[in-house]
């Protein structure tokens, strides 16, 4: 007589059964695995576009070596005494254009002023014009394109005529015509001019993105739940419309730098006791003074070069990082 093996009730099948979901649960948890609508899978960081964008900035090396550079320049145009002990206007005119000595590591300029020194003491202006005008554009084409693209009508056709007036004025035309009949030409009047004629680029800019993110079905949900016009425009439009006007104005602070050094050379920009690099091109070619002593301008050169090469990187890194085409 054979004996049969005891019947399981489905109460036992269904105990079985959540001890083996227990347990696989408890073994994904252990793999760092966690269930998903569709089964089980790896666990994913939900992640925003600005924290996305960082994480990939932080791998990017052009952007590495773009910051570190640019934090150098800031914290010399802050405290150049850190690295430069000298004055700059302090010269002895009977050391005109004396090579490099120790002591004095990029030579003397034609007055027999410390190249070094002066070149040390030349990122203050170049970076506070370029730093200052690129906020000044951004918040006045931001603001006048952010209300065209939101409000339309009148005031998207008004908001673009102008726009499109100041558009067709050559900034560098404009900057000879302008600054020539201005009789304090300093940091803060070229800063001006730059923002009056700089910002209609990042208005249209501005405009097309808060048309494109008005028209989200976010934005619409939140007009049809009454949400006012300042709701919508700090809340929703504004976080997902900011993001190619940021790109356009790292990239443009680069060419507002190289547009002062410009004007100074050409004479209407920045002048003396003013350091600046721009300043310091322009003496060192008066007279073609550099080809009997190249030092005096090399070294104002590169640090222009190497200055705006930096800004237009970093421009280059956060585009590529906040660019969804990109990914």
């Amino acid at each position: 007589m054979t004996s049969e093996p005891p019947a399981v009730g489905a109460g036992g099948a269904m105990d079985a059964m959540n001890v083996m979901n227990a347990a696989s649960s408890e073994a994904r948890a252990a793999d760092g695995a966690s269930p998903g609508p569709e089964g089980p899978g790896p666990a994913r960081e939900v992640r925003s576009l600005w924290q996305d964008a960082w994480h990939d900035l932080r791998r990017n090396p052009i952007f590495v070596i773009a910051a570190l550079l640019i934090l150098f320049l800031v914290l010399i145009s802050l405290w150049p005494s850190l690295i430069a002990t000298r004055n700059p206007l302090s010269c002895q005119l009977g050391r005109s254009l004396e090579p490099a000595t120790a002591g004095h590591w990029f030579g003397f300029d034609t007055q027999g002023c410390d190249v070094y020194t002066k070149v040390v003491y030349g990122a203050r202006a170049s970076v506070t014009v370029g730093v200052c005008a690129t906020a000044g554009v951004a918040l006045v084409g931001s603001l006048l394109g952010g209300l065209a693209g939101f409000f339309g009508g009148v005031w998207d056709a008004l908001i673009s005529r102008v726009t499109d007036i100041f558009f067709g004025i050559p900034i560098m035309l404009g900057g000879l015509v302008f600054l020539s009949v201005t009789g304090n030409r300093s940091i803060w009047t070229v800063v001006s001019f730059i923002v009056l004629l700089g910002w209609p680029q990042i208005a249209r800019i501005a405009r097309g993105a808060v048309i494109t993110a008005k028209q989200n079905d976010y934005v619409l949900a939140a007009r049809a739940l009454g949400a006012s016009n300042t709701r919508m425009l700090v809340r929703h439009i504004l976080p997902n419309a900011v993001a190619p006007v940021i790109v356009t104005a790292t990239i443009a602070l680069g060419t507002y730098i190289a547009l002062e050094a410009t004007l100074s050379f050409l004479g209407v920009g920045l002048q003396p006791p003013t350091v600046s690099w721009g300043v310091d091109i322009s003496d060192a070619s008066q007279g073609m003074q550099f080809r009997n002593a190249p030092h005096i301008l090399v070294y104002p050169a590169a640090a222009l070069s190497l200055t705006v090469l930096a800004f237009i990187m970093l421009g280059d890194a956060v585009r590529d990082a906040l660019d969804p085409k990109l990914r």
